[in-house]
This record gives structure tokens, C-alpha cells and sequence, in this order.
């Protein structure tokens, strides 16, 4: 059953490009992105290795500056920002999970998440890091190091940590990529739990075309360009079709079944 969510663009791609110089001349990894992305949705980019997906992510974050064309996060050019604007920007509205953790080895699971409240100059950081943890399950792990936390468990200290500053958007980057399938489900559920509850706009990388089925759309990748965009189980080219698509049968698909991410 679809969802009901906000009409209004959190997120607008337009003509976006990306070419990147190498010693055998320059290398194209977007190709005109168009895409909209509204406040609450979930979108899964899916694609091949090389489509670029993680490279659309990436500028979808402003961490990599395109070579032509728009982002427009939250009604706010990204071009027109400096990379300290940029920065103060995603801070506050940005959180992202990448698929290896990206933890401070020398700081404990409460220290970690409330890095990026305390760059924001939050009161109450650590009171906010703690309701954090607690939310993900680590409520008994608060003063442990990432050595001392299987992979699951930093994982949830990386969700806890990017949903902190309470960002509009979520990104993951194969999230349970470093998990075992067990874990990696565990990790999905929470994060679409809390994605839901908060009304956040999820935008999940994966190379799994079931956990993507997950999402309320599927934009799939190829050749830095979108190949076709999946609204439910419909399938809806980029490009007008010439003759209409058939109508749906009329018995209800069965729900996909989960499946972790696993290399």
C-alpha cells in the first residue's frame, strides 16, 4: 500500500553532469540528470557497478560539485554556496550512512553521535546523542568504542549520528554492504522505522533490487543516466511511451519479501 506524502520538492536535480579529467581524457559519470524528489519520500538508486549512483549521491549531498546543471536542496541552490556555506548547510539538513561507518575510533558511541550536535552548537548535545542511541537500541552501549561494537551495532551508532540533527533528508550508501544478512535486515527496519516516524526523505543506494522494492520509488541507474524510474511494482519510463501501458491485473501483488545487502 503506498503512502501519503508531501507534494512539496525537497530535492530537484536539473540537466546535472559530472565529467571527470583521467589520463585518457575526460570520463562522463552524469549524464543530464532530471529528478525530483519530494519531503518524506523514499527513493532507492539502483544500477549496475559504474552507473553512478554512489557519484549522484554524493552530489545530491554536496560532497562533489557537478560539472553543469542544479541541485536545489530545501529551495537552496547548492552552486551558490561556498564549501563552508555547503558544509553549514548539510549540517543541518543532511544526514548520511556509509556503507564502512565512518566512526571516531577514539571516541565512545555517545561521543560520536553528538559530534555533529556540538558543531551546531546544541545546548544539549549529549542529552540528545543519549535519546538517540536509545531509539537504535544502544542505550546499554553509551560509552563504548567502536572496537569494542560488532558491525551492526556501529552501524547503528552511524544511524543515530547522521538522524541526530534531525535532518530533513537521510542518505545510505549501502548501508549493510559490511553486514551479515541477519544484521544488515535488522539495520533496514530500523532505519525505515525512524525514517517513517520522523517524516525524513530517504534516499538509499543499493545494488538490491528487493530492498529497493522497499522504497515508495525506485530510480534506476545506467551509465550515468536514469534508465527508468519504478513508482510501486509499475514500471514508468523516462521517456513518454508510444502506447499506453496495460492496466494492472486485478488481483493485489504479493509484498516483496526483505533481503539484506550483502557483497
Amino acid at each position: 500500500m503506498q503512502r501519503s506524502l508531501n507534494t512539496e520538492p525537497v530535492l530537484r536535480l536539473e540537466a546535472v553532469k559530472l565529467t571527470l579529467m583521467s589520463q585518457a581524457g575526460p570520463v562522463n559519470i552524469l549524464n543530464g540528470i532530471e529528478l525530483v524528489i519530494r519531503q518524506g519520500e523514499a527513493v532507492g538508486l539502483v544500477g549496475p557497478s559504474g552507473s553512478g549512483k554512489s557519484t549522484l549521491l554524493m552530489v545530491m549531498t554536496g560532497l562533489e560539485r557537478p560539472s553543469s546543471g542544479k541541485v536545489t536542496v530545501k529551495g537552496k541552490e547548492l552552486s551558490a554556496f561556498s564549501e563552508d556555506e555547503t558544509a553549514r548547510f548539510r549540517r543541518g539538513n543532511v544526514g548520511i550512512v556509509f556503507q564502512s561507518f565512518h566512526l571516531i575510533p577514539t571516541m565512545t558511541a555517545l561521543e560520536n553521535v553528538a559530534v555533529p550536535l556540538e558543531l551546531a552548537l546544541e545546548a544539549n548535545a549529549f542529552a540528545r546523542a543519549r535519546e538517540e542511541l536509545t531509539a537504535v537500541g544502544l542505550a546499554h552501549r553509551l560509552d563504548h568504542y567502536p572496537s569494542q561494537l560488532s558491525g551492526g551495532e556501529q552501524q547503528r551508532v552511524a544511524l543515530a549520528r547522521a538522524l541526530a540533527p534531525r535532518p530533513s533528508l537521510l542518505f545510505a550508501d549501502e548501508p549493510t554492504g559490511n553486514l551479515d544478512g541477519r544484521t544488515g535486515a535488522e539495520i533496514i527496519e530500523l532505519m525505515f522505522k525512524l525514517q517513517r516516524e520522523r517524516g525524513s526523505t530517504l534516499i538509499l543506494v543499493t545494488h538490491d533490487d528487493a530492498l529497493a522494492h522497499r522504497c515508495d520509488r525506485i530510480v534506476r541507474l545506467r551509465d550515468g543516466h536514469i534508465d527508468a524510474i519504478e513508482d510501486g511494482m509499475q514500471l514508468q519510463p523516462t521517456e513518454t511511451p508510444t502506447a499506453p501501458a496495460e492496466a494492472p491485473p486485478p488481483a493485489e501483488a504479493p509484498e516483496m519479501p526483505l533481503a539484506a545487502v550483502a557483497e
